[in-house]
């Protein structure tokens, strides 16, 4: 049964990793709910692995251009810069605020932040942005067009979604559409710069992990995890772009009040 628990756990962290309602939020509820308490937080970084081999299979022309742009990052500074090496440049300064802030707030976040109330909290604010950016956002740039302040804007809010609920898929695209992004080219730029944050985040739990060791017997429940997010965490992203072409964000700003009020109910009523 734990087994069909993790199973479970990795297509919440597939989808929720990419659809823009919060990975961790679900993650929190669901051990909340059902009472999945046995998974360790070293269960959360391989479901996060499976993620990260998602999206880079996906984009895996994209970043293999970005790679072999590396020698000519120096271009960056002139006037005509490589396409390759800019992106690539704007993806790792784009990462610097998250680094930071996980770095000295981490800890503080997820004794503070990790409770289902937060996160409801958060689930119904994003909603809101999601609603507003559908309503005064341009909708006519494309990823090519952007600057170091766009980056600057996006970062930051990818940083903020440190905290539960607020989606870190979901509040670098709406930064992205409030700076005039279209749908799909937030996204596909928010799942970009997702390869090196979940990456980071992936390596810093990692470690911490390593140190305790793995407990006794789990390691084909973390490897069931990893390729259930995984495979989800794909067609997720493959899906949720195409989406993005024809619709709004509409649907998950709805979904996520539903959810939020849910929790509040059931919080109430405990």
């Amino acid at each position: 049964m734990v087994r069909v628990y993790a199973v479970l756990l990795g297509v919440i962290q597939g989808l929720t990793e990419f659809l823009p309602v919060s990975s961790s939020a679900h993650l929190i509820l669901a051990r909340a709910f059902f009472g999945w308490g046995e998974f360790s937080k070293a269960f959360d970084v391989a479901c996060h692995i499976g993620t990260l081999i998602a999206v880079v299979i996906y984009f895996w022309s994209d970043i293999l251009v970005m790679v072999r742009a590396v020698p000519r990052l120096g271009t960056v500074l002139g006037p005509r810069p490589d396409p390759g090496a800019w992106m690539a440049c704007l993806l790792v300064l784009g990462t610097i605020p998250a680094v930071i802030v996980g770095f000295f707030l981490s800890k503080t976040i997820d004794a503070r932040c990790s409770t289902p109330i937060i996160a409801a909290v958060m689930l119904a604010a994003g909603a809101l942005v999601f609603f507003a950016v559908e309503r005064w956002g341009a909708r006519r740039r494309t990823e090519a067009s952007l600057g170091l302040l766009d980056v600057a804007v996006i970062g930051c809010a990818q940083a903020a979604a440190l905290v539960p609920g607020v989606s870190r898929s979901g509040a670098t695209i709406s930064a992205g559409m409030a700076l005039g992004l279209r749908r799909d080219e937030a996204a596909r730029f928010s799942f970009l710069l997702g390869v090196l944050a979940i990456l980071g985040a992936g390596v810093h739990e990692g470690w911490k992990s390593v140190g305790h060791g793995l407990p006794p017997g789990e390691g084909t429940i973390f490897a069931v995890g990893m390729v259930s997010s995984a495979i989800v965490g794909y067609f997720a992203v493959r899906l949720f772009i195409r989406y993005l072409t024809r619709h709004s964000l509409s649907v998950f700003a709805w979904y996520r009040l539903a959810l939020a009020a849910s929790v509040v109910i059931w919080w109430v009523a405990r």
